[in-house]
């Protein structure tokens, strides 16, 4: 039984008390029982409000403090040393298949394609990879002018 269900059970038993009291007090009483009854179902809501506004307010902290946080999760040096190492060990039979099927030019597409993946990876752990090549050639431009 999840907390929703021991909720919905403690929250049937209410209902059912307050039902079981007006039929014994008699119509006399029903205003007040069903305020006491409604008063609960509000303060069940307020709990419930509550609890999802403050797990709210602490995913929100958790996503600032990550995001506060310098060195990226994807970017380690175990991920690229394994990623390079997974490319090398993939690039020998597929050197071979390609080399073995089409000759040098199955050999040059495959490393084309083995290439171009690392170059994906690298672009992906490394956003601003390629941007500093271009800063530094229109650096370089500017002193050869």
């Amino acid at each position: 039984m999840t907390g929703m269900d021991a909720r919905d059970t403690e929250l049937k038993k209410e209902l059912n008390a307050t039902l079981q009291a007006r039929r014994e007090l008699g119509d006399d009483y029903e205003s007040a029982l069903v305020d006491s009854f409604m008063e609960k179902v509000d303060q069940r809501i307020d709990g419930a409000v509550e609890r999802r506004l403050r797990r709210q307010l602490a995913e929100q902290q958790m996503v600032a403090a990550r995001g506060a946080r310098s060195p990226k999760t994807t970017d380690t040096f175990g991920e690229r040393f394994g990623f390079g190492i997974v490319s090398l060990v993939l690039a020998i039979p597929l050197s071979a298949i390609g080399a073995g099927t089409a000759h040098l030019p199955g050999l040059l597409v495959s490393w084309v394609g083995i290439v171009g993946v690392n170059v994906v990876q690298a672009v992906r752990t490394n956003p601003g990879l390629f941007r500093g090549w271009r800063h530094r050639a229109k650096d370089e431009d500017r002193w050869e002018d």
